[in-house]
């Protein structure tokens, strides 16, 4: 088995394990509402970002914090899922384009409502791959953005 498959398996065998505890869904990935996807895909962006920067070493919470928060706000999205847009499947982009059309009753406080609408998309991309058992290609997919928009953190602040 190659470290790849190693690692999807691991993947499938955490949210197996998920399924086995407190039970399958009831819905399909694409009967989530785009809010719905985004909601459990900020989540899952969040802890693979929190797993890069404490994987860099030990440090001060502060500063795993300030180093999470930059990555994982709006408008740092808006600008990762640009970067990333010409290595969608034609099933992704329309993933990500319902999630960024879909209409929000909050707003951005902190981020113009275009990167507010982008990063939510980007967001339902991530609940649905995750939602859909493809950590692999979500990985991929914020490892190829990161490093193409220079995200990517190598250090500790």
């Amino acid at each position: 088995m190659s470290e790849e498959q190693r690692e999807q398996q691991e993947v499938m065998d955490f949210l197996g394990s998920v399924e086995k505890y407190f039970g399958a869904s009831k819905l399909k990935p694409e009967q989530y509402s785009a809010l719905g996807l985004a909601y459990i895909g900020d989540g899952v962006y969040d802890l693979i970002i929190r797993t890069i920067v404490i994987d860099l070493g030990n440090g001060k919470v502060k500063n795993f914090h300030k180093m999470t928060s930059g990555i994982v706000k709006a408008e740092a999205q808006a600008k990762l899922v640009k970067a990333i847009s010409e290595l969608l499947t034609e099933e992704e982009m329309a993933i990500y384009r319902h999630g960024r059309n879909a209409k929000s009753a909050t707003s951005a406080k902190n981020a113009s409502i275009v990167d507010y609408r982008h990063a939510t998309g980007f967001e339902a991309l991530m609940g649905y791959l995750y939602l859909c058992h493809r950590m692999d290609r979500a990985l991929y997919l914020v490892k190829c953005g990161l490093e193409k928009t220079e995200q990517l953190p190598t250090k500790l602040v």
